[in-house]
């Protein structure tokens, strides 16, 4: 019976603790989504590239494979002496397993107007960083 016992705290130890892995891989994402939203702040291209998994799919107004394509769609926002746009996210979604996530939210213009919603897919490396796999930006609906 005791035996018994240990068993069923061990294992209500572990479901808390698979609870409070899912929250810090969500606060992970979260902090990996806005040091991506950072890189184009910086301008910095190649943090930002960094960030992209080498099999990404971006969805644009054409499907962009890999990070040599989305670096060759995405340069111009880097070439500007502002940021065009910035983003942040407001919804972040671990999977069970903590090896997939999402996250998304309001893409702005510099005066603050929300001008698209995007949504990030990441997937969580071998080593622990987190790269982006997919990625689609939507403009904002009107009012």
């Amino acid at each position: 019976m005791k035996t018994l016992s240990m068993i069923v705290m061990l294992l209500a130890a572990a479901g808390a603790n698979a609870a409070e892995t899912a929250a810090e891989l969500a606060a992970q994402v979260r902090a990996t989504e806005i040091a991506f939203a950072k890189t184009l702040a910086d301008r910095d291209v190649k943090a930002f590239t960094r960030m992209i998994a080498p099999d990404v799919i971006w969805l644009a107004d054409a499907t962009l494979r890999g990070p040599q394509e989305v670096l060759t769609r995405w340069q111009k926002y880097f070439d500007a002496a502002t940021p065009p746009f910035s983003w942040s996210p407001e919804i972040v979604e671990v999977q069970e397993g903590g090896n997939l996530a999402l996250s998304s939210g309001p893409v702005l213009a510099p005066d603050g107007k929300r001008i698209a919603t995007y949504t990030s897919i990441w997937r969580r490396e071998p080593g622990g960083e987190w790269r982006i796999i997919f990625d689609r930006g939507s403009p904002a609906c009107s009012e």
